[in-house]
């Protein structure tokens, strides 16, 4: 590490943001990495496995849930119909509004990319005690109803 680097890294050792996106980024590399096989991103996933829970939801909803944009979710369910993974029909309430549900192939699909997934999930789970893990899920939740009061958390979960 050069002086420039070494100065830099020393500046913000305090700071816990960089540790938290690092963490972040690994879990999300991981999960790319085991999806890629099924040819979903981790957004068409979260979508898939959303609808899997909760049929019919709306767009708006599927994309607060995923943690993206209702535009970036317009062009996930978009996708993951021209493969045939879901389902749109116009609802039988509102002509303007579309359900999503998966397909047939689309649920057979999630199971084994799921089963990827949830491997990647309990593999990070096994590396602590199961205090280690609670002490863990409190201090991030503690750190997003700290920032929550800055207007930049939406509320949405992530899987």
């Amino acid at each position: 590490m050069g002086t420039d680097e070494k100065k830099i890294a020393e500046s913000v050792a305090w700071r816990p943001g960089g540790a938290v996106k690092r963490a972040e980024q690994a879990l999300m590399a991981e999960k790319s990495r085991v999806l890629r096989p099924f040819g979903l991103t981790v957004p068409q996933y979260a979508a898939m496995y959303a609808l899997s829970l909760a049929p019919g939801i709306s767009g708006a909803k599927l994309a607060r849930l995923c943690s993206v944009t209702p535009q970036s979710m317009a062009t996930v369910l978009k996708t993951l119909e021209s493969r045939g993974l879901v389902e749109r029909r116009p609802s039988s309430d509102h002509a303007q509004v579309l359900v999503t549900r998966l397909s047939r192939a689309g649920q057979a699909l999630l199971r084994k990319a799921d089963a990827e997934a949830v491997a990647v999930e309990r593999r990070l789970v096994d590396a602590f005690t199961p205090d280690e893990i609670a002490l863990l899920r409190e201090l991030l939740e503690r750190a997003v109803v700290v920032l929550a009061g800055t207007g930049h958390d939406d509320g949405a979960d992530s899987f």
